[in-house]
């Protein structure tokens, strides 16, 4: 059977590979501790009751038709005064496209933005943007970030790429490190777009920066975040911004995200979707357009939230130093934002007591799986060097009971090995 070029070259997901070996082993009866899904269980983590009920009343009423293509003008107006309260960006109606959630978003602006070998810079480990750039064709031009950088891509490793360039896909709080940009590492990346922008001519296609900032009101303890149009807002005119309900309200299946964009380039976006069809469904655009004015609510429910996905990631991390203190061949950063810990496990080379040696990440990331019963994700499945011993542990799903049982396998785990 032959198909088109794109289904026939997709890559597949190491993640629901991963995914599909640990339901098997649940399925047969295994106790895994399941740290690789980046959502929520919804027994621990339930969407906030308001938003909740104003779902269903929105459903009671009949909101079961066609919304707007761009979004209903009640919803953009409440993220318009939403965003402009917390976030002190002023975006108009006509600046907004609502969505089903960020991934159309995404889509839409790597099609709206980019032709065929086009340069797309983004950084790995990120979430999805190498299967988006082969979306549209576009040449990859891929940032290892260092750990030393916070996982998050510098303008020096970029520079050497940006004047063939059309799109930097930028992510803070980042998925899948749970990291962020630091002030002067988002400023200098701004400088240099702007910088790049003025030397192209009038005829040219400028380069222009989607900013996805899912996770931003996950933050916890000093960390600040910061958006490339607050720190620089002659980037506006440039810049693509990501966001929704899926991350901040727990929210990933109610299926509500927006951009906050130029005009032009929103009506572009829109005009893609409308053919897609991937809008938010109406209940749930009715029901967002009255909680984002709830802002106590709001204000509740986050303080709430954030407390249980920090004690959940502190406790972790303070697991693996632990373990780290004991020589075990382990290491993490302390949580910075959104539901994720990068974890290192740097076993290649180890040998098990059957003997048998781990030569690769794949054979490491098994081993975990299989002694230690332990799933998280590793980085390469994000895009990084096979050789990377970092992995994404994601506490969507985590009760907190389960934490020091799984520190406590994790070293039996890695004391077996020689």
């Amino acid at each position: 059977m032959k198909l088109s070029q794109l289904s026939e070259t997709l890559i597949g997901s190491e993640i629901v590979k991963l995914g599909g070996e640990i339901r098997e082993k649940i399925r047969q009866g295994e106790r895994i501790y399941n740290f690789t899904v980046g959502d929520f269980d919804p027994s621990i983590f339930p969407i906030p009751k308001e938003l909740e009920d104003a779902i269903v009343e929105a459903y009671r009423k009949h909101f079961t038709n066609y919304p707007a293509a761009e979004g209903n003008l009640d919803l953009r107006e409440a993220i318009h005064s939403f965003v402009k309260d917390e976030e002190g960006l002023d975006y108009g109606t006509t600046e907004i496209l609502v969505a089903s959630g960020g991934r159309p978003l995404i889509y839409a602006t790597y099609r709206a933005i980019c032709d065929k070998g086009e340069k797309v810079i983004y950084a790995v480990p990120s979430w999805n943007n190498n299967h988006y750039t082969h979306f549209v064709d576009g040449e990859h031009v891929v940032i290892e970030a260092k750990s030393e950088n916070n996982f998050m891509p510098t303008a020096d490793e970029m520079k050497p790429f940006i004047k063939e360039a059309t799109l930097i896909s930028l992510c803070s709080p980042q998925n899948p490190t749970g990291t962020t940009f630091r002030k002067k590492q988002l400023e200098d990346i701004c400088d240099l777009v702007l910088e790049e922008n003025a030397r192209r001519s009038q005829d040219e296609k400028k380069i222009y920066l989607m900013y996805d900032q899912m996770y931003w009101h996950l933050t916890f303890g000093k960390i600040e975040h910061y958006n490339p149009v607050s720190l620089r807002p002659a980037i506006r005119d440039y810049t693509i911004f990501i966001d929704a309900i899926s991350k901040v309200f727990a929210a990933t299946g109610v299926r509500v995200g927006w951009s906050m964009g130029p005009a032009g380039i929103i009506s572009k976006m829109k005009a893609i979707l409308t053919h897609i069809g991937a809008w938010a469904p109406m209940a749930e655009q009715k029901a967002v357009a009255y909680y984002l004015t709830r802002r106590n609510d709001i204000r509740n429910f986050l303080t709430h939230f954030k407390k249980e996905l920090e004690e959940r990631l502190t406790k972790i991390y303070k697991g693996f130093m632990s373990l780290k203190e004991q020589g075990l061949p382990v290491n993490a950063f302390a949580p910075e934002a959104a539901i994720y810990l990068p974890i290192k496990i740097d076993l290649v080379g180890k040998k098990t007591s059957e003997g048998k040696k781990l030569e690769t990440q794949s054979d490491v990331t098994a081993y975990i799986l299989n002694e230690a019963k332990l799933a998280v994700v590793p980085f390469y499945a994000f895009g990084s060097s096979r050789s990377s011993a970092w992995y994404r542990l994601s506490i969507g799903t985590c009760k907190k009971e389960q934490i020091n049982e799984m520190i406590l396998k994790l070293g039996e785990a890695l004391r077996k090995l020689s």
